[in-house]
């Protein structure tokens, strides 16, 4: 039955917004990868960094090697078919191999076909093997994206019905820059019961800075897929992108800039990229980083200070996943993708598309958390504010006449008294305690904090067309106070309610 083997490998242990801590049970490897993951791309021609340091000193649970690649090696192929993956690279967790599919997509063909690919990889002990995909580029006309497309699912579907024993098989998703193509492609690929699911041919939007457009076809694909379905963004190697594609729902994510760029002499930080003849200081407490200076890794042989940087950028990769874990564990993802986009415009415009789908985040994003934390203006746009405001229709105003004060006061001329606390809006002073009513937010409100509360005031109004309702003295900015219901009446400074004047809430 379709999706049948997604759903016996991949658990969803916690959800927020639409990341979430996972588990993919690799049968083959007999291990379960707790996701989200890396996966350090090896070459098998050059290991910077051995699979057995990746797994004994970085702590990877899964790596991926082109199994293309070593399809047309001289040097490994045969001791590939006679040792097996995991002995010839000395790795104990689960291997994901490529088709060739990149090859294919840099120089327009390849010697092998999609299902010599497939069984080339299962004989040599991969765990996740991958079918000849098309990744079709971005930006390229609809026709050719829909006649590749066709050709990819042909492929996917020709997988499905090989046996390859307990090998998973990798179902990637193309679609160009067509949203609408990237969830059908999203669709069709999860009926095939294939078992991961990559989005593929992002890398070139992501070297371009198009986070917005990225994020775009992201949310297309997870559109068309399940909830139980492991996604994999390809390509996305570089930290400052992680926490925001794991707030989309991607789970894995393959890696080969910490060995690309430890070449030139490039050096990771969750901000961005440095170049080591810029650096005076080491911004980061990895062994590497303490161990060194600027000048002394500068002063290394080749050899050497491409070693040691792609450890430290290995270093600062894992250290980021694990950043991320966590905050999924605290509930607060969100507010690390924030801090994230702040490293760089597009990234930011990347996070602002992401809110365009809070909808989408709310559906699986927790009731309850530690905190909200009120960040900057983007944070009015998150899921909780949208859930709160959904739900106005459900509480219950008791009596005829409502205070809406912002204050702790009570209101003798009002039946009622209920809170305001910018951006969620109105609620009963019951609820005060309760999350994200508990919101920490600056004294100094942007806005869009207060204009988020005014359609919250309206959306009560409108709930309740038989209930009067005042609003005790505000100093809001001119675009909140046009926001709220005609119906509304502002109390002025000397109307009788002690409610208080506080904007913030606090």
């Amino acid at each position: 039955m379709p999706g049948d083997r997604a759903n016996r490998n991949f658990e969803v242990r916690a959800w927020d917004g639409a990341g979430r801590l996972g588990g993919l049970t690799v049968p083959r490897a007999g291990v379960t990868v707790e996701t989200p993951a890396l996966l350090p791309v090896v070459n098998p021609h050059k290991r910077t960094v051995s699979p057995a340091r990746l797994e004994s000193e970085f702590g990877a649970e899964i790596l991926i090697t082109n199994g293309y690649i070593l399809y047309g090696s001289e040097e490994f192929r045969d001791r590939a078919l006679a040792e097996g993956l995991h002995d010839l690279y000395d790795f104990s967790g689960a291997i994901m191999t490529d088709s060739g599919s990149f090859q294919l997509s840099e120089y327009g063909e390849i010697d092998v076909t999609n299902e010599e690919i497939l069984r080339f990889q299962h004989e040599i002990g991969s765990d996740i093997g991958t079918p000849v995909d098309i990744p079709t580029p971005p930006d390229v006309p609809r026709e050719r994206a829909e006649s590749e497309l066709a050709t990819t699912q042909e492929r996917l579907e020709r997988a499905a019905t090989l046996d390859l024993g307990e090998m998973l098989v990798d179902a990637p998703v193309q679609g160009s820059t067509y949203p609408d193509l990237r969830e059908r492609a999203a669709r069709e690929a999860y009926a095939t019961g294939l078992d991961v699911f990559p989005v593929g041919a992002v890398v070139p939007l992501m070297n371009s800075y198009r986070y917005a457009e990225t994020v775009e076809v992201t949310m297309a694909a997870k559109r068309g897929l399940g909830a139980d379905a492991p996604v994999h963004l390809f390509g996305a190697g570089h930290p400052m992108t992680f926490a925001l594609a794991v707030a989309c729902g991607c789970d894995l994510f393959d890696s080969a800039a910490y060995a690309l760029y430890a070449r030139d002499d490039r050096y990771l930080t969750v901000r961005g990229t440095e170049q080591l003849a810029d650096l005076d200081y080491f911004p980061c407490s990895c062994a590497v980083c303490t161990g060194h200076t600027p000048d002394e890794l500068r002063a290394c042989d080749d050899d050497e200070r491409e070693r040691l940087l792609a450890e430290h950028n290995l270093h600062v990769t894992y250290a980021e996943i694990r950043t991320i874990k966590q905050a999924l564990r605290r509930g607060n993802l969100l507010e690390l993708v924030e801090a994230r986009a702040r490293a760089h415009p597009d990234l930011l415009d990347g996070y602002r598309t992401l809110l365009d789908h809070a909808e989408t985040l709310e559906r699986t994003d927790p009731v309850s958390k530690d905190a909200f934390f009120y960040l900057s203006s983007d944070s009015a746009d998150r899921p909780e504010v949208l859930r709160h405001h959904e739900r106005l229709s459900r509480l219950r105003v008791e009596g005829d006449s409502v205070l809406l004060t912002t204050g702790k006061g009570n209101a003798e001329d009002f039946a009622e008294t209920w809170r305001v606390v910018p951006p969620f809006g109105p609620f009963p002073r019951a609820l005060s305690e309760s999350y994200p009513l508990t919101a920490e937010v600056p004294e100094r409100l942007d806005d869009r904090a207060y204009v988020r509360a005014a359609e919250g005031i309206a959306r009560l109004v409108a709930d309740n067309p038989d209930t009067e309702f005042a609003l005790a003295p505000v100093d809001w900015p001119e675009a909140a106070v046009a926001a709220l219901p005609d119906r509304l009446r502002v109390l002025g400074d000397g109307d009788h309610a002690d409610g208080g004047t506080d904007g913030s809430g606090a």
